[in-house]
């Protein structure tokens, strides 16, 4: 067989190589998941799913790791780890790569294969998925738990609708038909409803089943084709209904063994056109087995009570079988071995004949019973209340041959004739022997009660005195014990019982029932008389025994005696732990094939064999404590040699000392009920019990007094340390408000430092800023005062230029009136040749040159007094710098003083400007009149010249400097701390006069030019005469 163990792989192979079709039993591959570290254990396998082609198969454990298995390309990936255990499982028809997972936390989710990402997830239900159900599309899915049924949209992951029941009736399963729209509901209550998917009106109600045929059912399964349907549930029948006709058509008996259902699937066939045949059917032993529905025969079956199925799902393409089984592996198996003829196994040497009398159908002829088509198995006889088995019997068997005949075909003589034989039966069919040889009744409702009453108070604390590493074998051993406790009371008194099951719970940990019967067998067949003298050993049989070896070995029995080693040294210890201490797990299924195969005196001449074959070692000892250890630990023994000498010891032992004439011979356990058990002092059990029970009462009472005093010393010390932890916070209150004092000082002081050194740095940067300013004020005023200087320079140039100007245009006038004088000479003389000419233009004369005169002294008046004004503005400027720096001086001190003193600057600039605008007036004027007064006396004494023009040029000049003037701006209100404003004002100041004196040029030029013309026109008129020279007499 083929093992794969995941361990911690994410990816790998699943087989090694794979196994042939007709590989044994059909096994391809066990799968396990082992987890390996200081506690190694290996996690279960809980849920199985195939794909769509069957080539897929997707499994999950109790721990939440999904694996796929490749079966076409021989590799298993873990492809989501949900950390949480798996209720179902279930592929996507339509996307492929992506299946469905419920989960313990009531939700379902689906995920990707390929990226193994988590593509949605879907809430809404309170309790536990049971199932999963997608529609032929691969568009739909529903949900199944008990209290409801959800139809989902597997493109959008919403929930469509919700069927709701009431809490008393419950859902048992919901699920698609095959090849339809029709979704199929069962319930709690046997009811099946159809409904239409696209409109969800129901459809139809399967009747109730007819009468004398009704179960419940629990577990359902549909052929491919959507037309049949099978039920089964806590019996061995199953119904077979048509969903076409809506009608029951049939109902299988399975054989007598199967008494509940677990699981129904049908397996598919190629070419079957899905209308299936075979049905697999998972019973209550944990086999599945697999039976024809029209001829209703066993096909085969997988699984055994030692290896059960716990579930198993079929391949679509009906090649493949994967079963969780009970140990937490998972097994696939090939259906191609169980179908192939080649490999099925050579058929009984038992068949089963069944009465033809009861081969007829039941409830209206619709009862079939199964019947195997390998080897005829028994079947339940309906009519009667003993279960018999139909064996083909010889008109001539003996009375003997009845006693040797077991359950399931068997045969007591033969069985022994193959055990000398072998000496051991197949360990493969061990257990089947067993329970066939201990003809164990299987009493399941007998049982169950046993089981419902709980652990028994004896055993509640047993791993306290047996610590086993395995909890489920813990907790097995404590349940058969309690079983056993709750049978007979006894039991629960004997200390040596938990040693004396304990082999036979590791054997059948699996199947507790078996576990009970095979001990309960024992304990009433192989363990007789043992409790006459309880509490004490059976001291009879101990006294058989050493009688046996007394008339055996003598000198050995001598030795012990002479050792002080009596019965219960070398005998007792053996008998109470069914030789498992000193045993091996082989020699021990060794002996017990034999004790199970002979009288019950069998096992105690299997004690005395043992004691005999080791007389050598015995022989040595001298000490009770050699003897106590060799006792109780195993030894160096043919196991072999000491099965012959028991049997040995059988026949040759004396009838008179021989145990079987105290012995009973050996009597099952009775179906239905167990028999009673009371081959024990009742009374002494009795008073053990009691004063188990008053000491329990007592420890109870003083576990209770104690749990009040040790409540009310917790409480006294919580009380206690409330106080304490009171004080001490109380301490640690005034600790830290004292701490927290200090603190606060040293933060007040580290303020008030960070207060000082704040305050020197705001000093500093006031300072700083202080200086920055002043710097910056100073570099302004530099920078004015520069401009200052050079707008004076540049007055003072100007002044010179001027000066230049006037001396020049003095010296112009010298020499004008050089040659005034000169043309007056000459003008003098002649007058004095014309005498009434002259005089009128000597007049003329006088009173031109007398203008001029007046004309020189007002300018040289106007240019002093514009070297006044010039010195008053220099001053005035001067006077403005000073008091700007007064007023900035002033605005440091306050901002008050400051807007005053800008308003009073303000004011006075206004009528420093009104004064200079005035006198600049008074300026124009003067000049207005005085070009006035040259122009009409220019126009009396040239009236008759052609000058007109320019006289009107000279007017319009006039006009045009009288408007440019008028542009030129008087006043405004100019902030002294606006040096922008300052600065032009002063420039178009200065500009203004510049205007003036360049027209005040222009006018004098004109004037001289306008003289110098007339000056020529008198000459050309009146040329001058030449006179004698005459002296002038007084």
């Amino acid at each position: 067989m083929e093992r794969c163990d995941l361990g911690g792989r994410r990816s790998g192979p699943v087989w090694a190589r794979r196994a042939a079709a007709a590989a044994p039993r059909g096994l391809i591959v066990n799968i396990i998941h082992s987890v390996q570290g200081y506690h190694s254990k290996t996690i279960r396998f809980l849920n199985v799913a195939f794909d769509s082609s069957g080539d897929s198969l997707l499994a999950g454990d109790r721990q939440g790791n999904i694996y796929v298995f490749d079966l076409n390309g021989n590799r298993f990936n873990l492809v989501q780890r949900t950390m949480q255990a798996c209720t179902a499982l279930a592929f996507n028809l339509r996307r492929k790569t992506e299946f469905l997972v419920a989960l313990a936390d009531y939700s379902v989710k689906c995920f990707d294969t390929e990226t193994k990402e988590l593509v949605s997830w879907m809430r809404g239900h309170d309790s536990s998925v049971s199932s999963i159900s997608v529609h032929g599309s691969g568009r739909y899915a529903i949900t199944t738990s008990t209290d409801t049924a959800q139809l989902w949209d597997l493109d959008t992951f919403q929930r469509i609708r919700k069927l709701n029941v009431r809490q008393s009736v419950g859902i048992q399963k919901v699920f698609f038909l095959p090849l339809s729209n029709t979704i199929l509901s069962c319930f709690k209550d046997n009811s099946v409803f159809a409904w239409e998917f696209d409109t969800l009106h129901c459809k139809y109600r399967l009747p109730t089943p007819i009468e004398g045929s009704v179960l419940l059912y629990k577990v359902f399964a549909v052929t491919r084709d959507g037309r049949t349907f099978v039920a089964g549930g806590k019996s061995n029948h199953l119904h077979l209904w048509c969903l076409e006709s809506k009608r029951l058509i049939r109902i299988i008996q399975m054989p007598e063994k199967v008494r509940a259902v677990r699981h129904l699937e049908f397996l598919p066939d190629s070419f079957d056109g899905g209308s299936n045949k075979v049905l697999g059917v998972l019973s209550q032993d944990n086999i599945m087995r697999f039976i024809n529905i029209e001829t209703c025969k066993l096909l085969f079956d997988i699984g055994s009570p030692e290896e059960g199925i716990s579930t198993a799902v079929i391949s679509p393409n009906g090649r493949y079988i994967a079963s969780v089984m009970e140990n937490g592996s998972l097994n696939l198996y090939s259906v191609q071995a169980f179908t192939q003829e080649g490999n099925k196994p050579p058929p009984s040497m038992f068949k089963v004949v069944q009465d033809g009398s009861k081969c007829i159908l039941e409830t209206n002829k619709l009862i079939m019973k199964v019947t195997p088509g390998r080897s005829e198995g028994p079947w339940k006889s309906k009519g009667s209340k003993i279960q018999t088995r139909l064996l083909k019997l010889q008109a001539n068997t003996s009375l003997e041959n009845k006693e040797n005949e077991l359950p399931g075909g068997l045969n007591k003589k033969r069985l022994q004739a193959l055990l000398k034989g072998f000496g051991e039966y197949p360990a493969k069919y061990r257990m089947f022997v067993w329970r066939s040889l201990l003809q164990l009744p299987e009493n399941h409702l007998a049982f169950s009660s046993l089981i419902d009453k709980g652990i028994h108070s004896a055993f509640v604390n047993i791993q306290n005195k047996y610590p086993i590493k395995s909890r489920k074998l813990l907790r097995v051993l404590q349940r058969t014990l309690s079983a056993l406790a709750h049978w007979a009371a006894i039991f629960a008194e004997t200390p040596y019982m938990p040693l004396l099951a304990f082999p036979f719970v590791k054997l059948f940990q699996n199947n507790p029932l078996i576990c009970f019967e095979v001990v309960a067998t024992v304990v009433v067949n192989f363990c007789q008389h043992w409790f006459e003298y309880f509490p004490n050993p059976p001291v009879n049989v101990l006294s058989m025994m050493e009688n046996v070896l007394a008339h055996h070995d003598k000198e050995l029995l001598q030795h012990l005696i002479k050792c002080n080693v009596t019965s219960q040294v070398y005998a007792w210890p053996l008998l109470e732990t069914l030789l498992s201490e000193v045993l091996t797990r082989e020699e021990w299924l060794k002996v017990f094939d034999n004790i199970f195969s002979n009288h019950p005196s069998y096992f105690l001449m299997i004690i005395v064999a043992y004691i005999i074959c080791s007389r050598a070692p015995l022989l040595q000892c001298n000490q009770a404590v050699d003897f106590e250890y060799f006792f109780h630990h195993r030894n160096n023994l043919d196991i072999t040699a000491v099965i012959k000498e028991a049997y040995r010891l059988m026949e040759a032992t004396p009838p008179d000392i021989h145990p079987q004439r105290m012995l009973e011979d050996f009597i099952p356990l009775t179906k239905g009920q167990y028999p009673v058990f009371n081959k024990y002092p009742t009374f002494i059990v009795d008073y053990q019990a009691q004063e188990r029970e008053r000491i329990r009462q007592d420890e109870i009472q003083y576990l209770r007094e104690r749990q009040l005093a040790h409540e009310s010393e917790a409480k006294a010390q919580e009380q206690k340390a409330e106080d304490e932890a009171w004080y001490r916070k109380q301490k640690l209150l005034q600790e830290a408000e004292e701490q927290r004092r200090k603190m606060l000082l040293e933060e007040e002081e580290r303020l008030a430092e960070q207060r000082q050194r704040l305050a020197a740095m705001k000093r500093e940067l006031k300072v700083k800023e202080l200086q920055l300013l002043d710097a910056s004020r100073r570099r302004f005023l530099s920078y004015q005062q520069d401009q200052l200087q050079m707008e004076l320079k540049r007055l003072d140039d100007e002044i010179a230029r001027k000066a230049s100007m006037r001396e020049q245009e003095t010296a112009a006038a010298v020499q004008d009136v050089e040659v005034r004088r000169m043309e007056l000479e000459t003008q003098r003389q002649l007058f004095e040749e014309v005498a009434a000419e002259g005089a009128a233009k000597a007049e003329h004369k006088r009173r031109d040159t007398e203008w001029r005169l007046q004309v020189l002294r007002r300018l040289r008046r106007d240019d002093q007094n514009r070297e006044q004004r010039y010195e008053e503005i220099v001053k005035l400027l001067h006077d403005n710098t000073v008091k700007e720096a007064e007023l900035l001086k002033a605005m440091r001190e306050t901002e008050e003083k400051k807007w005053e003193d800008v308003i009073q600057k303000e004011a006075q600039l206004e009528e420093e400007q009104k004064a200079a605008a005035a006198a600049d007036e008074h300026r124009k004027q003067f000049l207005d009149d005085k070009i006035n007064d040259a122009l009409e006396l220019a126009e009396k004494l040239q009236r008759e010249d052609g000058c007109s023009e320019r006289l009107c040029d000279l007017k319009a000049a006039r006009t045009e400097r009288g408007v440019e003037l008028q542009h030129v701006p008087r006043s405004g209100n100019i902030c002294l701390n606006d040096t922008s404003a300052l600065v032009p004002s002063l420039h178009m100041s200065l500009d203004s006069r510049r205007e003036l004196a360049r027209q005040e040029r222009e006018l004098m030029a004109e004037v001289r030019r306008l003289r110098q013309r007339l000056t020529s026109q008198a000459k050309t008129r009146h040329p001058p005469a030449h006179f004698s020279a005459t002296a002038w007499t007084p």
